[in-house]
């Protein structure tokens, strides 16, 4: 018992520090793609499963605006729908295209 307890230690304090760092790459990137989101044409569905922070309201907040002011020109007009914030788009600057 002494012995599976000391591995069970060992993997904790060597080997999960190694998962981790994988697990947080992984919310940007999954085997060599990058998660992007086109604000224009995606539902509100991928809206807010990719975008981080995004709530299915905030999505459909998004998809609301765009039916009604059109397509938006740039990541920063993203602002002008409620909710949406600098903080918002900063977290998903990498993830947004036009």
């Amino acid at each position: 018992m002494r012995i599976l307890s000391s591995l069970c230690l060992l993997f904790i304090t060597t080997l999960m520090p190694a998962g981790m760092a994988i697990a947080e790459n992984a919310d940007v990137q999954h085997e060599g793609i990058v998660i992007t989101v086109n604000i224009n044409t995606a539902d509100a569905t991928e809206i807010a499963t990719m975008l981080k922070g995004i709530s299915d309201k905030k999505a459909q907040d998004i998809i609301s605006y765009r039916k009604e002011h059109g397509k938006f020109k740039d990541i920063e007009s993203l602002k002008q729908v409620k909710g949406i914030g600098q903080a918002i788009i900063d977290k998903n600057k990498d993830r947004i295209q036009l």
